[in-house]
């Protein structure tokens, strides 16, 4: 089954003159369930502009869906994109609203925003990561009278970034009171700051509507988290990046091999968009657990990568791009009726039982609370269960559940598409991505 967008309507309220450049502009997209046996084929036709690529990633990952494999091709002015996609359970997609809805989204890509946080106070706060100090900002916000409606948490070599969205707790309404404000990011810069983070400890308070895991990485990424150490225990499976000059066609090419994960695609063209660099082809592709992705860049300026510091600099920033969201320690799901305080009591008994937290999602909804917390002993290994059973215990057997960390679902890949990357694999030539895409695409009978 396919759709496309070529009869999308135009706004009315656009002139002649503007319904011409929105047409020319505006992406095509194809929903194909017929070429793949195992995964739905979503194909995008768009203008090139800067950041375009990481516009549909997102568009794709904000929808909950895994990238099996893309390809990525840029001819002249004109992007033609690939991506092998399916659900969270490996099925292909096969709801007709939901295409209906992938297909509205991509469409308007050039024209949408980010999930709304209208009528929310943003907190953004980068320090220093110690033990407990989740449970030091939770109370402050508690003790402040601010509701914590979402937020994110992520730690990585020491260092901690969290966007966290707030209302007044009996108003409901965002956090204007310039004076409250400023008593906010005095304590909570306090807090961060702590014995030892006198300079680099940063707060900042907005009402701007962003996407949360995009300011994440630009504010770990300004941090400058890539140049710094492990504080502890981290996994030994660190990712394989290098980078090589095609000079006869003036692009760096950026190979990636790593284990495969969920938002992978998007951490990865998060970065290189954010530290101003273009793609014009890729491949990323799977085998088991394992991922494979190769990128064709060059700088905004048209220029490729030119020198080694600029080179060790991108592998450093991909590397931390991709092991910031690695999910170190035991998956805890916090499912319960909303209150005041209730981040705070939940943190302060992780804190006191010796519990790090290495990443948060918080999320409510109306009542309810939904919270998830990955979390490791002081020194980053893995806590015992006894310990694990004592804290559910306090907090609540039937409210503070251990989850398994979700599986990506692999299919067998076929031998003409295996991996590519660094480790033996081979290096795709510039001349087959292309074919590649344009076979994808429809537009010849064979890339062979």
């Amino acid at each position: 089954m396919k759709f496309n967008t070529d009869d999308m309507e135009c706004p009315t309220f656009l002139d002649e003159y503007e319904k011409l450049v929105f047409r020319m502009t505006i992406p095509r997209v194809m929903i194909d369930n017929a070429s793949c046996s195992n995964a739905t084929l979503v194909k995008i036709d768009s203008a090139r502009k800067h950041g375009i690529l990481l516009e549909a990633v997102q568009v794709l990952t904000d929808l909950n869906l895994s990238i099996k494999k893309a390809y990525v091709s840029c001819d002249g002015r004109w992007f033609m994109d690939v991506f092998h996609v399916t659900d969270l359970d490996g099925n292909k997609l096969t709801d007709k609203r939901f295409i209906s809805c992938i297909e509205q989204s991509l469409g308007t890509i050039h024209y949408a925003s980010s999930k709304s946080y209208n009528g929310l106070t943003a907190l953004e706060l980068t320090g220093t990561d110690r033990i407990g100090l989740l449970s030091e900002v939770f109370a402050v916000l508690s003790d402040l009278h601010c509701n914590v409606v979402e937020a994110k948490m992520w730690t990585h070599n020491g260092r901690i970034a969290s966007l966290i969205h707030i209302k007044e707790s009996q108003s409901g309404y965002p956090i204007e009171d310039s004076q409250k404000i400023d008593r906010i990011e005095a304590r909570l810069k306090s807090v961060l700051k702590g014995d030892n983070d006198v300079w680099s400890a940063k707060t900042s308070v907005s009402l701007a509507v962003t996407h949360t895991e995009r300011r994440l990485h630009q504010m770990m990424l300004a941090d400058r988290d890539y140049e710094r150490q492990p504080v502890i225990r981290t996994s030994h499976d660190t990712p394989i990046v290098s980078v090589l000059n095609c000079l006869e066609k003036g692009y760096s090419v950026v190979n990636i091999q790593c284990k495969d994960r969920i938002k992978l695609l998007f951490d990865v063209v998060c970065t290189l968009t954010d530290m101003q660099y273009v793609v014009f082809h890729a491949t990323i592709n799977s085998a088991g657990d394992r991922a494979y992705l190769e990128f064709f860049i060059r700088h905004t300026d048209g220029i490729p990568i030119s020198s080694d510091a600029e080179k060790q600099r991108v592998i450093l920033c991909l590397q931390a791009a991709i092991k910031r969201r690695a999910s170190e320690g035991v998956r805890l799901e916090l499912s319960t009726g909303d209150k005041q305080g209730l981040l705070a009591d939940v943190t302060r008994t992780f804190r006191e039982n010796g519990l790090n937290v290495t990443r948060a999602e918080i999320s409510t909804t109306g009542d309810s609370a939904l919270n998830i917390f990955y979390i490791t002993d002081v020194r980053g290994n893995p806590v015992d269960s006894n310990i694990i059973e004592s804290v559910r215990g306090e907090i609540g057997w039937s409210n503070l559940k251990v989850k398994e960390l979700p599986l990506i679902n692999h299919q067998t890949v076929d031998r003409e598409e295996s991996a590519v990357g660094v480790g033996g694999a081979m290096l795709l030539s510039l001349g087959s991505i292309f074919r590649r895409n344009l076979y994808s695409l429809g537009l010849i009978k064979s890339f062979s």
